[in-house]
């Protein structure tokens, strides 16, 4: 599967690193998930690999997360599960934004397409996608292992007669981690390998933008490359035009979101990062 990331600079080194939005990629990940403990035990039963049955249960809990997340946003404004979400978009709030980026490199990802400003260095753009990458392996991984160390402490809040949101943050949290480490070693591995070729694919792409009937015979050729450099003129516009003094403004980095199908408030995360 692959999956198309969109790179730019938004205040002096803080560069936004965003996905575009493909809810038929998350349907898809989403099918193959077990909906019911009996569908999961017949599915790890089948199976005689230990990491995909521990993938299988990991997927299986994420989901059910998921599920009372929703069910506490959709509670009566001013009930108890109400202000238990709203504490959790407080602490949400907090995730940064390059966490959230790197979980979005799931392990379905074979290839990525990454769409950058046609005025920056391709290698620099590649320089930036691998520091980020090898950043990821090594701060999520530290915080995996803590976030595991806390999983009994918390687990023992469970004799109180309240919801144990200690217990669930700090899951969600080891759980997060293990997904942005995940990503960030399947990131790093995409944009380490065949380095000569990426080159010459970022300089074909600039040739092809300006063809139309070559664009569809040069993106077929691209398909097996694990990445694939691809500079946009329209968003070096965008970015030329709505650069400032502050940085990027907030009208281009709404239509910049709009055309690329980015996330508005995770881009603005990158935006504040000190």
């Amino acid at each position: 599967m692959r999956a198309r990331l969109v790179v730019f600079p938004l205040k002096g080194r803080n560069w936004c690193f965003s996905r575009s939005v493909d809810p038929l990629a998350s349907q898809v990940v989403s099918s193959h998930t077990p909906s019911t403990i009996k569908q999961l035990w017949q599915r790890i039963s089948s199976s005689d690999s230990s990491s995909l049955n521990a993938q299988l249960l990991i997927d299986f809990i994420s989901d059910k997360m998921n599920n009372a997340w929703l069910g506490l946003e959709k509670a009566p404004d001013g009930s108890f599960k109400r202000k238990i979400h709203g504490v959790g978009l407080t602490l949400l709030a907090r995730v940064k934004p390059s966490e959230i980026f790197l979980k979005s490199i799931s392990r379905e990802v074979t290839d990525v397409e990454v769409t950058y400003p046609s005025s920056l260095n391709p290698r620099l753009v590649r320089r930036r996608l691998r520091h980020i990458a090898m950043r990821g392996t090594i701060i999520h991984k530290k915080y995996f292992y803590g976030s595991v160390t806390l999983i009994p402490l918390t687990s023992a809040l469970c004799v109180l007669p309240l919801p144990n949101v200690p217990f669930f943050w700090v899951l969600f949290r080891t759980y997060s981690h293990w997904r942005a480490l995940q990503g960030s070693e399947k990131l790093l591995q995409l944009v380490s390998d065949h380095s000569q070729t990426q080159n010459l694919t970022a300089s074909n792409a600039k040739k092809s933008e300006s063809d139309h009937n070559n664009k569809k015979h040069e993106s077929k050729n691209l398909q097996g490359l694990p990445l694939v450099l691809q500079p946009s003129k329209e968003l070096d516009q965008f970015v030329c035009h709505g650069y400032k003094d502050e940085g990027l403004g907030k009208c281009a980095i709404s239509d910049i979101c709009k055309k690329f199908d980015l996330n508005t408030n995770d881009v603005l995360k990158f935006k504040n990062l000190k």
